[in-house]
C-alpha cells in the first residue's frame, strides 16, 4: 500500500501539472470548463491566475513534506480552493457553461477536495 507521503506527493504533483497547464494553455485546458470564453484574452488572464494558485499550492505542499503541521495547512488551503471552484461553478447560471461542464467541475473539484480531506485524515493517524 502506498504511504500517505507518496499519496500527498502525487496529489501535489497532479495539481502542479494542472496548474502549469492552465498557465501555459489556458484556452485548451479551461475550454471544457468555461467553453469558448476560454479563448478570450481577458479570460486567459484569470485562468492563468487560477493556474498560478494551483502551482503555489503544490509548491507549498511539496516544500512542507517534512513538516506535518505546515503540510496540513497547505492541504487545507487546497481543499478550500477546490470547494470554492465547486461553489462558484454551481452558482453560475445553468446556461453559462457548456455541456456537462457544471457536473464535470463538481466531480473534479469535489473529488479533489475529498482526496485532500482523506489525506489530512491519513496524516492524523
Amino acid at each position: 500500500m502506498l504511504s500517505t507521503r507518496r499519496l500527498i506527493t502525487a496529489f501535489a504533483l497532479g495539481r502542479l501539472a494542472f496548474g502549469l497547464g492552465l498557465m501555459s494553455r489556458p484556452d485548451k485546458v479551461a475550454s471544457g470548463w468555461i467553453g469558448k470564453d476560454a479563448h478570450r484574452g481577458a479570460v486567459k488572464i484569470v485562468i492563468r491566475g487560477l493556474g498560478a494558485r494551483d502551482v503555489a499550492l503544490s509548491a507549498g505542499a511539496l516544500a512542507a513534506l517534512g513538516d506535518e503541521d505546515r503540510l496540513a495547512h497547505w492541504i487545507a488551503a487546497a481543499i478550500g480552493c477546490d470547494l470554492s471552484d465547486v461553489v462558484s461553478t454551481l452558482a453560475a447560471p445553468p446556461d453559462a457553461l457548456p455541456g456537462n461542464a457544471r457536473w464535470g467541475t463538481v466531480a473534479l473539484g469535489g473529488g479533489s477536495a475529498l482526496a485532500g480531506a482523506l489525506l489530512l485524515a491519513g496524516m492524523k493517524r
